[in-house]
């Protein structure tokens, strides 16, 4: 029976050719890909295949009788159940139709031996570490928001409160500022009020002048009548 005979015997229990083929092309490939990645595909009641290195060794040629070195190689080896083996020596019965009577899988019994639970048990633990360093960087995230909020916040009293110191630094500067124009200007009219009153003083000796000459005058005038 070649691949395309077993795809025909499996296509009516599959629900066509297609999907037969498809079926058998996914359960080889992944047979091929794990037994080359050096994982030991184990069915239970029908056989393993695993990897097997050959060490290099001297070989005769069947037709020269020459001895030749081989170099160290890998091979598939496929190992048979023990449910496989009992039917085909004939221990068991093959059943006339329907599915052969292997023993089903137990679960989890699927696998590519050791090297496959070492690789789920590894992808766990780098999937927990992945989940541990997602959290962890969330919640620096969080702190560091946090720590720039608080930061913004102070920045944002110590700029008002500067603002206002400032405000109130220029306030009293104006305000010293007018308190010496008041001073300058209060010490200008002291200094004026002197002189104002020396002019007013200097006013009135006149005016006492001229009335003293009009008094004269009026005397001469009596006279001389």
């Amino acid at each position: 029976m070649n691949k395309a005979q077993l795809v025909e015997a499996i296509a009516d229990k599959l629900g066509g050719r297609q999907q037969a083929a498809d079926a058998v092309d996914a359960v080889l490939d992944a047979i091929v890909r794990a037994t080359v990645a050096g994982d030991r595909v184990s069915v239970t009641g029908f056989g393993s295949f695993e990897k097997v290195d050959r060490p290099a060794r001297y070989a005769r040629n069947p037709q020269t009788g020459e001895r030749v070195r081989v170099k160290k190689t890998s091979v598939p080896r496929f190992r048979a159940g023990q449910g496989f083996k009992d039917l085909v020596s004939g221990t068991k019965k093959l059943p006339k139709g329907g599915e052969v009577s292997v023993k089903k899988a137990p679960k989890g019994s699927l696998t590519g031996g050791a090297s496959a639970t070492v690789k789920k048990a590894a992808a766990k633990k780098a999937t927990t570490a992945k989940k541990a360093a997602a959290k962890t960087t969330v919640a620096k995230k969080s702190a560091a928001k946090k720590t720039t909020a608080t930061a913004g916040k102070a920045a944002a009293k110590s700029t008002t409160t500067a603002k206002k110191t400032t405000g109130a630094a220029k306030k009293a500067t104006t305000a010293k500022k007018t308190t010496a124009a008041a001073k300058k200007t209060t010490a200008a009219a002291k200094k004026t009020a002197p002189a104002a009153k020396k002019v007013t003083a200097a006013t009135k000796a006149p005016a006492k002048k001229t009335a003293t000459r009009k008094a004269t005058a009026k005397k001469t005038t009596a006279r001389k009548k």
